[in-house]
């Protein structure tokens, strides 16, 4: 074993392109790091309807330049063989992480030694940007480098194909077989030029588009408190208010400029615990509106991107004296969807609003009382993006599609706009965020959500869950009955198969019914279960006792389905 471990680790050092990596697995050679040469070279990574992603290194096991051109080749190979797209555009984008640039320009040069014109967006820039030059531009393709919300040590590889949406099977499963029949890189075409930079002209087009989802002469006051989390968000997203005419948000300074280090977050994610705590001290030191006593700069709502500025983060104050000590909580992904979703129907859209099956089923409710269609998708925007006659799309991830005809995905960008709208709507009403979800409660039931991930370095930890869960399924949860189990990897009437089990719960009286979905996660190494409990409201001064009793039912969801998944 160890000799064909040696001569597959010296056959990938000849064929590196990158100093950095021929350095590094040069050294682990030298000092005959068997364990850690055997952990990069025990596979490939997979790609799939995520792309690739994870830990940047030399490898076949990691991201690097070698991989990512062998990457490029297969999808070149795979975009040569369809009829609409050979010889097409490919505008590849990407963000500030380690190896970001180099992967764009490999990639750019592989496109152009097969024959595609390439093109790269001028510098690193929003997730969103790429996706709207692709449908723009009218490429047959588009590229991200982007790890999104990953740790630092990690990068990605997302593609999107020409109606700007990203792949789903069987695209991913042909350019997989595309790349695994990629030989030597020597023999892989790179040329040291030909492919185009393209200008200013592409986020100018971008940003004029961001100005369609406001409504003209809606009021623009908010005072908002940004951050982009250490990302490629800020630039873009101060701009789009600058044009809408919105005060300039006050970002948050330490994290105000890219840095692939992230190092004021442990993970740059805004959903993980602290790690929006300095955009709640700052939003703490100018005050909130909601505070009678507070100066003329005080803040309405804090914002956040995660590094791509894909998604949006919400945040909203609380009550004088009421937790957290800060002042300010987080929305859920599923309370920021159903206020866009009130938003848009206020705004008389119309079309298909879409969400995930792991997402609140808020939406389901809002859509029927505004007579609007509904769908519902497997997780994530590669799906989402798909329904005929979108209109919005929303996950629980913090991921929101507010205007699919320019960015057939997740932005972060517009997003923040639209509730920036919002906010300075209800602003001019003497109301906030907090009571227009009071008044969603109020008109549909309080859909109370929550989630019990856990992050592993053993993957499989996860597949010892799963089993377990499907072979000792659970009869109660919370002293709720389970009324049904649908194992989804099975498929459904309307969803493809995927690797997730849903249990639905009666109700008890109190409670109208709860909802728990577990699956592992697509893009990092978690196990991830959805929990949702649905409480009637009968009138406001019932809110408080609805609260609470969906906050201790979720509380014991959490508790019994550890137990039951053994982790």
């Amino acid at each position: 074993m160890e000799p064909v471990l040696i001569t597959q680790a010296r056959t990938w050092l000849a064929e590196d392109p990158d100093p950095d990596t021929r350095a590094e697995l040069s050294e682990l050679l030298r000092t005959e790091a068997l364990d850690e040469i055997a952990d990069r070279f025990s596979g490939t990574l997979q790609f799939g309807t995520a792309g690739l992603r994870g830990e940047l290194g030399a490898g076949p096991m990691r991201m690097n330049r070698a991989v990512v051109i062998r990457a490029a080749a297969g999808l070149a190979a795979y975009l040569a063989q369809q009829d609409t797209t050979r010889g097409g555009l490919v505008v590849i984008g990407y963000d500030a992480r380690y190896k970001s640039a180099d992967f764009a320009r490999d990639t750019a040069a592989v496109m152009t030694g097969a024959g595609f014109r390439a093109a790269l967006l001028p510098r690193p820039l929003p997730t969103p940007v790429l996706a709207f030059a692709i449908r723009h531009l009218g490429a047959v393709a588009g590229i991200e480098v982007t790890a999104s919300h990953n740790p630092p040590r990690d990068n990605g590889y997302k593609v999107y194909l020409g109606d700007g949406s990203q792949i789903v099977p069987p695209a991913d499963t042909d350019i997989a077989t595309a790349i695994a029949a990629i030989g030597s890189l020597n023999d892989v075409p790179r040329p040291d030029s030909g492919w185009e930079t393209l200008g200013d002209d592409v986020l100018d087009a971008y940003l004029a588009r961001t100005d369609a989802v406001l409504t003209p002469g809606s009021p623009r006051t908010a005072r908002v408190v940004y951050t982009p989390m250490h990302g490629v968000g800020r630039d873009t997203l101060t701009a789009a208010f600058a044009r809408a005419g919105f005060p300039a948000p006050t970002v948050v300074a330490a994290q105000a400029d890219p840095d692939p280090a992230f190092p004021t977050v442990a993970f740059p994610n805004p959903e993980e615990p602290g790690a929006m705590d300095l955009a709640f001290a700052t939003a703490r030191d100018l005050g909130a509106t909601t505070d009678p006593t507070a100066g003329p700069d005080a803040v309405d709502v804090v914002i956040a991107n995660d590094p791509d500025a894909d998604r949006c983060a919400v945040a909203v104050p609380t009550p004088a004296g009421a937790p957290p000590a800060h002042g300010w909580r987080m929305l859920r992904g599923d309370e920021v969807g159903a206020l866009l979703a009130t938003h848009l129907v206020h705004k008389r859209a119309h079309g298909t609003v879409a969400t995930t099956i792991v997402s609140s089923s808020l939406l389901s409710r809002i859509a029927a009382a505004a007579g609007l269609a509904y769908a519902e998708t497997l997780t994530g925007f590669k799906w989402l993006a798909r329904v005929d006659g979108l209109r919005y799309a929303f996950e629980e991830a913090l991921g929101y599609c507010v205007d699919p005809d320019g960015v057939r995905d997740k932005d972060g960008i517009t997003a923040a706009l639209l509730i920036a709208e919002l906010t300075s709507e209800l602003k001019e009403q003497g109301r906030t965020l907090s009571d227009l979800l009071d008044d969603i409660a109020l008109a549909h039931g309080l859909h109370a959500t929550d989630q019990l991930s856990v992050r592993v370095e053993d993957l499989s930890v996860i597949a010892t869950a799963m089993k377990r869960l499907r072979e000792q399924p659970p009869t109660v949860l919370a002293g709720l009955a389970v009324r049904s189990t649908d194992d989804l990897a099975r498929g459904t009437e309307t969803l493809p198969p995927t690797d997730g089990l849903r249990y639905h719960l009666s109700g008890d009286g109190t409670i109208r019914s709860a909802r728990v979905i577990v699956r592992p996660s697509g893009t990092e190494p978690k196990l991830k279960c959805y929990l949702e409990v649905v409480v009637d409201v009968p009138g406001a001064d019932a809110l408080a006792t609805a609260r609470t009793t969906a906050e201790t039912a979720l509380a014991s969801l959490r508790t019994d389905l550890a137990t039951a998944a053994g982790i």
